[in-house]
């Protein structure tokens, strides 16, 4: 599914699947551009000991990715990210030969940038299905992220600045109030802007009032360009609402730290401190873990509470693995069929019918 690509046009495909699965199930941060983040106990993301996936330009000066990926043209994003060689990026094909702002390289130069193909045809059932070919495209960034976290062996994602709403000012509501027009918080900005529009207040003259905070970082739209990032947002909420089945078959858990997201309607919220501290007691702290003595001591470090007996066997060779079935052991238990049973686990001879 991810490859490398030249600017002579040869590809080298990069087996990713699943690399970042675990023996639990694999955590990480997908980090939005919204204005909460800024609110948010954000310096507990920046020293969680899990991994964190901004898209397009979230994470700006508070968090730096580990993993970053982008829907809209390469303009539109930073340098640094491009060519920091820390950051995997994943970017679909069609940016490979556009030009790495501030630059003369080509992004498919970029180091550690690995390009997918979209798969548009993609429904609700079939969101995460596991034999796909490419990466979801529903014209949405947060949407592609979800499916590239699944791809690389994720299976937890909290999503943080991800309110998915574009709200106004206090100012602009003060200034509809003024002429008739309540705002609802549950709407779409799109209802209120029509609402004024309809009662005489124009949206260029509410983008004479100071703006709401529509990013966590300095960027803003004119009203009514908001209001139709805003019936985006709404579109992708219910989209992914639809396919939460999708999602609990591929066993993706989405888990909201964003307050007041729209995504909270329809999965759980949990407060980010809370879910902070849960990584530390999942993964461990690193902030806390002794060093004083480990040099010097081999002695196997057993888990904190009281296990039963562990014995590792060896693996059943079966033709899933390319050989030939293994003859039973003397110490296993061999049960042919229902209702008949081994005399002797260690021959295949088997004993009569009950």
């Amino acid at each position: 599914m991810f490859y490398r690509l030249s600017t002579d046009g040869s590809r080298r495909d990069v087996a990713l699947e699943g690399t970042f699965a675990g023996p639990v199930p694999s955590a990480c941060w997908l980090i939005g551009g919204g204005p909460s983040l800024a609110r948010l106990p954000v310096e507990l993301v920046r020293s969680s000991p899990v991994p964190k996936m901004c898209v397009n330009l979230a994470g700006t000066r508070l968090v730096r990715p580990t993993f970053w990926t982008s829907y809209d043209p390469s303009a539109r994003f930073h340098r640094s990210v491009y060519l920091d060689a820390g950051v995997m990026k994943f970017v679909h094909r069609r940016r490979a030969m556009d030009l790495i702002p501030e630059t003369t390289h080509k992004v498919c130069d970029a180091p550690n940038l690995y390009f997918f193909d979209r798969d548009q045809d993609r429904g609700y059932a079939d969101f995460l299905a596991p034999d796909a070919a490419g990466i979801v495209d529903w014209s949405d960034s947060l949407v592609q992220a979800i499916d590239i976290l699944y791809r690389l062996g994720f299976r937890r994602v909290y999503l943080a600045g991800c309110e998915l709403r574009v709200r106004p000012s206090a100012e602009q509501i003060a200034r509809a109030a003024s002429a008739g027009v309540r705002y609802d918080p549950a709407g779409l900005l799109q209802e209120f802007v029509d609402r004024c529009a309809n009662d005489g207040l124009a949206a260029a003259e509410l983008d004479e009032l100071p703006p709401g905070r529509q990013y966590h970082f300095d960027e803003h739209k004119p009203l009514r360009a908001a209001a139709n990032t805003d019936r985006h947002y709404f579109h992708i909420a219910q989209r992914l609402r639809l396919a939460r089945r999708s999602l609990v078959l591929a066993g993706m858990q989405l888990v909201s730290v964003t307050p007041h997201g729209r995504l909270n309607d329809y999965f759980p919220y949990v407060p980010l401190r809370r879910v902070a501290e849960q990584v530390l007691r999942d993964v461990g702290d690193p902030s806390r873990e002794a060093v004083r003595g480990l040099y010097g001591g081999n002695e196997p470090r057993p888990p904190r509470r009281p296990v039963g007996p562990m014995t590792d066997f060896p693996p059943r060779r079966g033709k899933h693995c390319g050989g030939a079935v293994d003859s039973p052991r003397r110490d296993e238990l061999l049960v042919e069929v229902e209702g008949f049973e081994s005399v002797a686990p260690w021959t295949n001879h088997r004993s009569t019918p009950r």
